[in-house]
């Protein structure tokens, strides 16, 4: 009798444990990011998505918050041309995380071609750091610089000249797909064009683009989940 009662107890305790370090696996899979050294990257955000993306600045700020201790992060605005730097690189990751702005959603702030600031940004990365070097592109990808041509989607100049500059420095680019509120959020086969852009510009440097169609907007919880995971892998410490 006391062996039985014993033995159930033994059970009920592993049983507890397990579901415990079940809990605690997930949490840290899901929420974190330090089964990988320090990260240098830098988020940009093309400034004339749709209005839904500000709602996304909580998870994005999480993301940044949950970067390994010593990570480098640059905050930039594609807008109008320009990049616009609201945070330089820097280790304070909340300071970083702070610096996040709702994005404007005007057509006024059209940034015609994301891949020229993207350029820009990866000349701010130095040579001399340690860790892995990323961008994460916020953006609908698409470059109307040159008047919009569905059959040159993704081989565009600039597109081209990402590509190098980023190898060359060693730099990954993820992406995560949001429409603007010009053609991609009027057109699928502008959408896809955009889309067919970033794929490219991410899988030729060793990065990852993150879209779930070509009509209206997804919310960036599943995207920074697998871009975690992403990372989790792609940069895991030696064991």
């Amino acid at each position: 009798m006391h062996y039985r009662k014993f033995a159930a107890f033994a059970v009920a305790v592993l049983l507890a444990l397990s579901a415990i370090g079940t809990a605690s696996a997930k949490t840290n899979e899901q929420g974190s990011l330090q089964a990988i050294e320090p990260l240098n990257i830098a988020i940009l955000i093309q400034d004339d998505l749709v209005s839904e993306v500000g709602n996304e600045i909580g998870v994005t700020r999480d993301f940044i918050r949950s970067l390994p201790e010593g990570s480098r992060v640059m905050v930039g605005y594609i807008t109008t041309g320009t990049l616009q730097v609201r945070q330089p690189f820097t280790t304070d990751l909340e300071k970083a995380a702070k610096s996040l702005r709702i994005p404007t959603a005007s057509r006024g702030s059209s940034a015609f071609n994301p891949y020229v600031e993207v350029l820009e940004a990866l000349r701010k990365f130095d040579g001399d750091w340690n860790g892995a070097n990323a961008v994460l592109l916020i953006s609908d990808g698409l470059d109307t610089s040159r008047g919009f041509d569905s059959t040159a989607a993704g081989h565009t100049l600039d597109i081209d000249r990402t590509i190098s500059e980023a190898n060359k420095r060693r730099v990954s680019i993820f992406s995560f797909y949001a429409p603007s509120v010009g053609l991609t959020s009027h057109s699928h086969l502008a959408a896809s064009y955009g889309q067919s852009s970033l794929n490219r510009v991410s899988d030729d440097t060793g990065g990852k683009a993150f879209f779930q169609g070509t009509t209206g907007f997804v919310t960036f919880d599943s995207y920074f989940s697998r871009l975690r995971e992403t990372l989790n892998r792609q940069y895991a410490r030696a064991r």
